[in-house]
């Protein structure tokens, strides 16, 4: 979702609009954010982005059956390209369509998710002729986005289109095998992007060094290409965090080692509190599978641990209080378009906050917030249902009657009133045992 601000802005209005934001929210000095917006920090993921079929790597058969889609064009059916974040799904299908010189309409379905969104947009891409009289294909990315229950409706919208379109559609997902998605699959081409191999991320990642003139060790740069999984697009981003002043920092490879036994959250907490470049900070969170309240929670229980200075840590705090007042916000008034600047705000906001880079890796941990309510909960629920019940024999709100139950375990220690209490309010043993504790 964050990740769309980024597509199709220029590099200079993109520059001016956060340097206009950071001043309003005054929490970072104008001059270290012209010295980071340079050309140096242009995201390496779209300046190595594939240009034609031949620079994409790994997928020599996935290509062969996308193009073969496309000259044939069957009637009725999509294709359906599925597979690991960061193989290439998306790449390919707009390298294809600039070879062929064809117009490329894009469409998110995790944007747009909900039926009468797919219908205004992608109904209205089927129908239009293509620019310039070229030909066209539909690019559905994200397809399981869709939530199969909040979003129903939608993938019947989707298949009566598909079955309706002359121009080829195409679809991505990460996963094509999930129920919500059975129908779509019943009128699509299945075609399965592979798993990158580390050695064919690594000499990827070895080429990107020697154009960037990049001091790497071998031994380093293997341990990038292990780590990341297979997503190259996360590899390339890693990359670049990790090069300062031309040189990919060794020190960084303990780090990178851990990955797999780190949660995600944790690499992407590390990139916003490591990193002084806005584009990568930004899409640190965007690969991750939780919501923006976990992020938050994140956050907001690690900062004071990474930022020790006390300037710092009150900088990235007004960034998350900010964060928080759209958050409330969101709930008044359901208008989810602000989930952008809670992005903003916890992601840029918060790597911007400090003058320089910290030298120590604190352990990134979950809140404990959430295990304490659960505990105070279980510690107060015999006191709760006690009080419904006393509530419902006084006629008092549930809040009220809470004030009493203290009362009431000195009530039975009267044994001419305990047998009588019991009875009225009929309570069970266990509940009889709290109050005589």
């Amino acid at each position: 979702m964050v990740n769309v601000l980024f597509q199709g802005i220029n590099l200079l209005v993109l520059k001016k609009y956060l340097i206009d934001y950071f001043n309003i929210t005054n929490n970072i000095n104008k001059q270290v954010f012209h010295n980071i917006m340079n050309k140096n920090s242009y995201p390496w993921i779209k300046k190595y982005v594939p240009e034609t079929p031949a620079d994409i790597i790994g997928q020599d058969a996935a290509l062969r059956k996308i193009n073969n889609f496309i000259a044939v064009k069957p009637k009725g059916k999509a294709l359906f390209l599925h597979g690991p974040i960061g193989s290439g799904k998306t790449s390919s299908v707009q390298a294809i369509a600039k070879e062929k010189n064809l117009e490329l309409v894009e469409i998110n379905a995790s944007d747009s998710r909900n039926k009468k969104a797919i219908e205004s947009l992608l109904g209205t891409a089927v129908k239009q002729v293509s620019l310039f009289s070229k030909g066209k294909i539909i690019l559905v990315d994200e397809i399981d986005g869709i939530s199969g229950v909040k979003d129903r409706g939608a993938v019947t919208a989707i298949k009566n289109i598909i079955k309706k379109s002359s121009f080829p559609i195409i679809m991505t997902a990460n996963n094509a095998h999930t129920d919500k998605l059975k129908d779509l699959r019943k009128i699509s081409v299945l075609v399965e992007f592979v798993h990158l191999d580390t050695k064919v991320i690594f000499n990827h990642l070895k080429n990107i060094c020697k154009k960037e003139k990049i001091k790497f060790e071998e031994s380093s740069l293997e341990t990038l290409a292990t780590s990341c999984n297979g997503d190259l697009r996360a590899a390339i981003n890693d990359l670049q965090t990790f090069s300062s002043d031309g040189k990919f920092d060794p020190k960084s490879s303990e780090f990178l080692l851990q990955r797999e036994q780190k949660d995600v959250i944790q690499n992407a907490l590390f990139k916003v509190y490591k990193t002084f470049k806005p584009e990568v900070s930004l899409a640190s969170f965007n690969v991750l599978d939780i919501n923006i309240d976990k992020i938050m929670e994140w956050v907001e229980y690690n900062t004071p641990k990474e930022y020790t200075k006390i300037k710092d840590l009150a900088n990235a705090f007004e960034n998350i209080s900010l964060a928080d007042v759209y958050k409330g916000r969101i709930r008044r008034w359901q208008y989810w378009r602000f989930l952008v600047y809670m992005y903003q705000l916890l992601s840029i906001g918060v790597s911007l906050s400090k003058e320089k880079k910290y030298s120590e890796t604190p352990e990134y941990t979950r809140s404990k917030k959430g295990l304490s309510i659960w505990m105070y909960n279980m510690k107060t629920a015999k006191k709760k249902s006690i009080a419904a019940k006393l509530a419902e024999v006084l006629h008092l709100s549930k809040k009220q009657a809470y004030v009493y139950v203290d009362y009431l375990k000195f009530m039975l220690q009267d044994k001419k009133l305990k047998d009588k209490l019991i009875q009225e309010l009929d309570l069970e043993i266990s509940e009889v045992e709290w109050l005589l504790k």
